[in-house]
């Protein structure tokens, strides 16, 4: 009896603060007009309270519209043509119409220079100096040299795995100098030549692969899964699509903190499949995030063609179904690539805006060391690619249009980077691997009993078995 009264005590006090709030409520209404833009001062001190929490969004959103009673607007007229929803106004039609599937023509794609490297009539694009034109190519050359040279260890056994970006060089090096240094790279992992263009050197890049002591994830990756505090580009991961969601979640803070800085995200066309994609370009787009969104649309995600992937247009129309700018861009085309992202960048920071790049471009190499690409695609189409559309080919050839490069400071480049990559080789493979204890570290403060139980076991494996370990390991 006593619980039941207290039970009905307590719903009469809820009750009375709902009938209080409700006609609080009710008055604010009865001294003030309806359909009226004008806020009550109670709500007002509140939204200037609220504007001192909160970041400021900018205006490119629709703005949501006030419901209100029809008959006292401009005559009923309004109410017939449309309606003030949450998002905007929209209009009223008397026709049953359905949005087509896809468009009548397919979104246009943006390009410089034509395959034979001579700038197209009426081009538009940002001028690039000397000096970066050249660093851009080295780097280029650079990238397929150390993939060439890198993938020829892995068939001989001396690592265990790698990934080449050959045929997509332009992608990463016009993309990553289009960018600044205190830019965030949240790359998927046929993104080296950013890191590359930053100043990661062939011996770090060594280092990583051969998981010695040097290697920055001290050995705990797989190789081609390179990272680095210095250069701020964020360690690979092997999950698709997960480093998307992370860059717009970086991208906001640097929003918040008034930085002159975005986040640049990479991933694949088969990325955009995934529903980490989806729910990052909807959240950049409602917090209105300084991100780039850039999409290497290859053609294959692994053995799957695009065309088993989805039936839109590409990915570029995706971007503004969640109202997000986008572009689609030559991806074998440096000149374009770099205009594009530098103009990205630009809208990203000062109009606090995402931006979706859609790379067009062809993966010429394998998927990786793990795949044949030839069991599900015809080697005269990656061939063709390899010849005819070859991205570094292109930006060479408007090199020496220029007067910039020519055959004697080719062959040099070639030579050089061969011995020096044979050399980081060498070098990273006589290092020691990381001391065994290194692999219980970093997640604990004070290791639990459980994991010092197991690296004691570890250690005693190693010792009774020395002919399974490599013979340079710290135990």
């Amino acid at each position: 009896m006593r619980l039941a009264f207290h039970t009905m005590r307590k719903f009469v006090n809820i009750f009375s603060l709902f009938k209080s709030r409700k006609n609080f409520s009710s008055s604010l209404h009865r001294n003030s007009p309806r359909c009226s833009n004008q806020l009550h001062p109670n709500f007002r001190n509140l939204r200037q309270n609220c504007d001192l929490l909160l970041p400021p969004l900018s205006s490119h959103r629709f703005f949501s519209g006030i419901a209100g009673n029809p008959s006292t607007l401009n005559g009923n007229l309004l109410q017939d043509q449309g309606i003030d929803f949450p998002g905007g106004r929209v209009e009223f039609v008397p026709e049953m119409k359905f949005i087509s599937e896809s468009v009548k023509e397919r979104i246009p794609c943006y390009r410089v220079l034509d395959d034979n490297g001579q700038p197209l009539v009426g081009h538009n694009f940002v001028q690039v100096s000397k000096e970066v034109a050249v660093k851009m190519y080295t780097d280029m050359v650079t990238l397929r040299s150390m993939d060439t040279i890198f993938y020829e260890a892995q068939r001989q056994g001396r690592i265990s795995f790698y990934v080449t970006a050959i045929g997509e060089e332009a992608i990463n090096i016009a993309s990553a100098a289009a960018l600044a240094m205190n830019d965030v790279v949240f790359p998927q992992y046929r993104e080296a030549g950013v890191l590359l263009w930053r100043g990661f050197t062939l011996q770090e890049f060594a280092n990583q692969l051969f998981s010695n002591k040097y290697d920055n994830g001290k050995g705990r990756q797989m190789p081609a899964h390179y990272g680095s505090k210095k250069h701020n580009y964020f360690t690979i991961a092997s999950t698709i699509a997960t480093q998307i969601s992370h860059a717009v979640g970086a991208a906001y803070s640097l929003k918040m903190d008034k930085k002159d800085a975005c986040a640049v995200t990479y991933f694949g066309d088969g990325g955009s499949s995934e529903g980490d994609f989806h729910a990052a370009l909807n959240f950049a787009a409602v917090t209105e995030a300084p991100v780039i969104f850039i999409c290497r649309n290859n053609g294959w995600a692994i053995s799957t063609p695009i065309s088993d992937q989805f039936r839109s247009d590409g990915v570029v129309v995706k971007g503004q179904s969640y109202g997000v700018r986008s572009i689609r861009v030559d991806g074998n085309d440096a000149l374009a690539i770099y205009s594009a992202v530098q103009a990205a960048r630009q809208m990203s920071i000062t109009e606090e805006r995402p931006i979706l790049i859609e790379a067009l471009t062809y993966r010429v190499g394998h998927h990786s060391t793990s795949d044949d690409s030839t069991k599900y695609r015809p080697a005269s189409e990656i061939e063709w690619w390899r010849v005819a559309r070859d991205p570094v080919a292109r930006f060479r050839k408007w090199l020496e249009n220029n007067g910039w490069w020519n055959d004697l400071a080719e062959s040099e480049l070639i030579n050089n980077l061969r011995q020096q990559l044979l050399h980081t080789i060498q070098v990273a493979e006589s290092v020691e691997k990381p001391p065994l204890e290194e692999a219980f570290r970093d997640v604990y403060d004070v290791p639990p009993s459980n994991l010092r139980e197991q690296e004691q076991w570890l250690k005693e494996i190693v010792k009774e078995q020395p002919q399974e370990y490599p013979a340079n390991i710290s135990v």
